[in-house]
């Protein structure tokens, strides 16, 4: 190996990530005795065909590296914060390779970063077709999207074009969302939700006297594509938005309005005492006189929207009244 090939060689390891740094750099035996009779050749070869990884789990995150090595050697770094950056991006990545070995679709999509709130869904129960009514007429290319949950292999007759196959794995993530709200309203359901429930998986309340109650999530709408999820909290009855933007972004009907209502009508035990504590807007430690203008915007706002509640309701008796 000539001069120029061992100064490449540095200067192209001092941009590898914290991980990859660790990997040896220096070829077999095998290697070396290639790279001697090819000396006279081009030099400037990418340094990722040089890495020998050490290890088989470090495999798959020089696979993930590889494919942005050519990106990051183009671009100059912007700031500090470039390889923190790339070690996340090859740490997803190699964890989304990782997950897909299993070969099972449903553990493959819960395994994925922003599904959390998710669990895994018994094939048993995706088998039935009473558990499945009504989501053909939700759900576009149903039975690719339902092959695709199951790992069905695909006939070569029907293969699909790449914009029919995106919208089949679209589809198959909303198929399983509907019928995931619908399997945690059962026993088995509410079990594998009540191990993310005690590992606070779906997050704390944010409300100070509640002292980090674990919160379960919500959707606002039984209908997809309406709300995204939020999550409850079982002691002050507040709804919160989740606290990663990757949770916050996924469709609250794929738990739907009932279920944490329902968890706890059925695990009464589980319910937590309401907080005794009520925080006191305080001036200079004075309380605010409760006519003072900062409690009473407040209470016209809710005092005009009982009156128009009244009115409303008011309105279709009278209109109820007409009809007969």
């Amino acid at each position: 190996m000539s001069n120029n090939d061992i100064g490449t060689a540095n200067h192209d390891s001092e941009e590898l990530p914290v991980e990859l740094s660790k990997l040896s750099l220096e070829p077999s035996s095998q290697s070396q005795a290639a790279n001697a009779s090819s000396q006279n050749t081009n030099s400037n070869a990418n340094i990722t065909n040089k890495v020998t990884p050490a290890t088989s789990a470090a495999s798959h995150a020089l696979q993930g590296y590889q494919n942005s090595a050519q990106i990051k050697n183009s671009q100059p770094m912007m700031n500090n914060n470039g390889p923190q950056l790339q070690k996340e991006a090859v740490e997803e990545e190699s964890s989304e390779i990782s997950a897909s070995d299993d070969g099972s679709w449903i553990s493959w999509f819960c395994s994925l970063r922003g599904n959390e709130f998710f669990c895994e869904v018994d094939e048993d129960y995706i088998q039935d077709d009473f558990n499945l009514t009504g989501l053909h007429l939700l759900v576009p290319y149903y039975d690719y999207a339902l092959d695709m949950v199951l790992d069905v292999e695909m006939p070569m007759e029907e293969k699909l074009t790449e914009a029919q196959q995106e919208i089949v794995e679209s589809a198959a993530e909303m198929l399983y969302g509907l019928i995931h709200a619908r399997y945690i309203l059962t026993n088995r359901g509410m079990h594998a939700m009540y191990e993310k429930y005690r590992s606070a998986s779906f997050g704390r309340c944010p409300h100070v006297f509640c002292q980090g109650q674990p919160v379960l999530p919500v959707g606002l709408s039984d209908l997809p594509r309406n709300y995204t999820v939020n999550v409850f909290c079982p002691r002050c009855h507040g709804l919160f938005f989740p606290k990663s933007t990757r949770q916050a972004n996924i469709d609250g009907a794929y738990f739907g309005t009932t279920f944490p209502h329902l968890y706890l009508m059925t695990h009464p035990d589980m319910i937590p005492v309401k907080p005794t504590q009520e925080y006191t807007p305080r001036v200079y430690g004075f309380k605010i006189n409760s006519a003072s203008l900062f409690y009473r915007n407040n209470e016209d706002a809710s005092l005009q929207r009982r009156i128009e509640g009244r009115e409303r309701s008011s309105g279709s008796r009278r209109k109820n009244r007409s009809g007969r």
